[in-house]
């Protein structure tokens, strides 16, 4: 340096037309655990990109397909209850004194009609048996075809329901 002269800085800005000299040596590009390279833009060898939209796919797939299964077996258990609910009246409506038997099975498939919309084709019967230690009782027999609706893996699941009822004596 020369006497009374202040060192001088480098400016952080070049002056118009001349190029400024990077402050930092980049790093060459660095590969990753996976095998690609770690900077987006590059070309390099082919990885996995894209395969996060074919793993959404297969994976929702499966997801769709178990939640209907679901829902499917939901549904079949609601008409299963609500058979069993409605053949168990039939058998109280026919355990009534002076109500045969046999009037069970129509009661319950009026009530099945009016309860489960579009099982218009279950069929009920009513007959007498006898319960233990001979107890009359009067017993309901329904059975309805579900079709699977959500899940189509097949014609459908049918149904049997039975519902007792201890018949009135005089």
């Amino acid at each position: 340096m020369r006497d009374g002269a202040e060192p001088v800085e480098p400016d952080s800005e070049a002056a118009p037309g001349e190029e400024s000299a990077p402050d930092e040596v980049s790093a060459p590009d660095e590969v990753s655990a996976a095998g690609g390279r770690s900077t987006p833009g590059e070309e390099g060898p082919p990885g996995d990109e894209g395969s996060a939209v074919v793993e959404f796919i297969l994976v929702g797939t499966l997801l769709l397909f178990l939640f209907l299964g679901i829902l499917q077996v939901g549904l079949i258990l609601h008409i299963r209850n609500t058979l069993a609910a409605d053949a168990a009246e039939g058998a109280r409506h026919a355990a009534n004194l002076g109500v045969p038997a046999a009037d069970g099975g129509p009661y319950a498939q009026a009530l099945i009609a009016r309860t489960i919309p579009g099982r218009a084709d279950t069929v009920c019967t009513g007959t007498d048996v006898d319960g233990p230690g001979g107890t009359p009782l009067v017993q309901v027999t329904c059975r309805v075809a579900v079709p699977l609706v959500l899940v189509p893996l097949g014609d459908g699941v049918t149904i049997t329901v039975t519902g007792h009822a201890v018949k009135e004596q005089p």
